[in-house]
């Protein structure tokens, strides 16, 4: 048994949005009223292309934190029940899986920012949805279609920075993805507290409808132009990206071999999946983005509010918010620290901080079974259940958050890449509806013994990343795929 490599019939793709003639022009034609020059000092960094396509992650939290600000809202003007409005919460998972399982293979056929159009397009016409739905099948359709945006975005947006990044800033750019998602959840909570629910899905519209503009003005991804044999576009695109008076001769010839050597087969054998080359990043990539959700984030997040209440604080909206903004900051110090302590480090580091963190809650939890609830240990232990909350959501923005989609788009190898950049996104968004599910069976079940279950989970990832995860820092896309053969 085989699949065929997705370099297939590479001569007979174009980019879905060709956008590389004006640069190409300015760099050539030098003796036209200057134009050259005035690229050149003009020319677009990586920076401002990985800030135009992070609003797609921006989109991808607002979508998460849609739900929470707007349920008392939307359940009473709509007159929906406590489970429809779980349903309507829970299908952009389900929508997010659909777009995970397509979102490889539409990224390698029509290109890393055709894709982002395809994704941006649902979340548009599914916030305009919900904002004008008079009955629960609009709020569904308009969550569904939301959810699969995400799940495109959710791998594109990664792979399109490692793709366009330096090897030197690869790491802090590749954590912009993480920081935006988070940046778009803090906004949602923050102008959910001001805003109806209705302006509030309107709103949600501008994340999208910016970045359809801005991918006009951005070049895709040289190593994906590359892949498909378009030579002239691949130079232009790396050109502009790295300035025009850089010389980029060494990387292009870099890039070209490694495209050479991907492409000598036309298809893979399942039984070739054994060689390391293959099945370690996959085990690495895969594994990573599955322990990331089955530490129980969204399970502590979902708690967090009561024991907010329990510990004294009335306002669980505006606590809430503040867990977002600690989110931002923490999140932004490890792009911070992503190039500079190592991707490894910043894993084992949060892996350990969240495994300290959610134990501080078990042991809480388990202990308050046998106190009196008007003792002062029992207050003590629940401002010791808020501290665990609060730092194991920082500890998990350091390092778990972030650092496994960078982990994703550096590894997997480039010959299979949608495919397994599919699987892994699957694999993520499947245990976020799992951990989603099942959090409050096992919450009412035991609190104690459901975070002692994500302590567990934790220690194990320490493990893992140990053992298992390369360092990839300062190390081009090729390095690391020639240090895993």
């Amino acid at each position: 048994m085989s699949f065929r490599d997705e370099s297939d019939d590479q001569n007979l793709r174009k980019p879905f949005l060709h956008t590389g003639s004006w640069y190409r022009m300015g760099s050539r034609q030098s003796s036209m009223m200057g134009s050259s020059q005035v690229i050149r000092d003009s020319s677009i960094s990586v920076l401002a292309c990985v800030l135009i396509v992070a609003l797609g992650p921006i989109q991808f939290g607002f979508t998460c934190g849609y739900s929470s600000p707007t349920q008392t809202a939307i359940t009473r003007d709509l007159e929906l029940t406590l489970s429809e409005f779980s349903l309507f919460a829970s299908l952009s998972n389900v929508g997010a899986m659909v777009g995970a399982i397509t979102s490889g293979q539409i990224s390698e056929y029509i290109g890393r920012k055709g894709s982002l159009m395809i994704a941006a397009i649902p979340n548009i016409i599914g916030w305009l949805a919900i904002s004008f739905a008079r009955e629960s099948s609009f709020l569904y359709m308009g969550r569904l279609l939301e959810g699969f945006g995400v799940g495109i975005i959710s791998y594109t947006v990664p792979v399109y920075i490692a793709e366009i990044a330096p090897q030197n800033l690869r790491g802090a750019l590749g954590s912009v993805n993480q920081l935006s998602v988070t940046i778009g959840i803090m906004l949602a909570y923050l102008l959910g507290l001001f805003v109806p629910w209705r302006i509030l899905a309107v709103l949600g519209i501008l994340p999208c409808t910016i970045l359809i503009t801005g991918l006009f003005f951005i070049p895709e991804s040289p190593r994906w132009l590359a892949k498909m044999g378009m030579t002239e576009d691949f130079e232009a695109s790396l050109q502009v990206l790295r300035g025009f008076d850089t010389d980029i001769s060494i990387e292009v010839n870099e890039i070209k071999r490694s495209v050479a050597s991907s492409s000598r087969r036309t298809t893979i054998r399942f039984s070739e999946l054994k060689q390391r080359r293959y099945y370690f990043p996959l085990t690495v990539g895969i594994g990573l983005l599955i322990l990331q959700q089955l530490s129980g984030i969204n399970g502590v997040v979902f708690y967090s509010s009561t024991i907010f209440e329990s510990a004294g604080i009335t306002s669980s909206d505006v606590a809430t918010l503040g867990l977002g903004a600690l989110q931002v900051i923490a999140t932004g110090v490890t792009a911070w620290l992503a190039d500079k302590a190592g991707r490894r480090a910043l894993l084992i580091i949060s892996s350990v901080g969240m495994t300290v963190s959610i134990l501080i809650v078990a042991v809480s939890f388990f202990v308050k079974g046998f106190v009196s609830d008007d003792s002062s240990l029992y207050s003590i232990l629940d401002i010791f259940s808020v501290i665990g909350v609060v730092a194991m959501v920082v500890t998990f923005s350091l390092g778990m958050g972030p650092i496994p989609w960078v982990i994703m788009s550096e590894i997997l190898p480039i010959n299979i890449k949608g495919l397994a950049g599919s699987v892994a996104t699957l694999a993520n968004w499947l245990t976020v509806w799992l951990i989603t599910m099942t959090a409050n069976l096992l919450l009412n079940w035991s609190g104690g013994g459901t975070f002692a279950i994500y302590t567990l989970v934790s220690a194990f990832t320490v493990a893992f990343v140990s053992i298992w995860v390369p360092e990839t820092k300062g190390k081009t896309l090729e390095e690391i795929q020639r240090s895993l053969r």
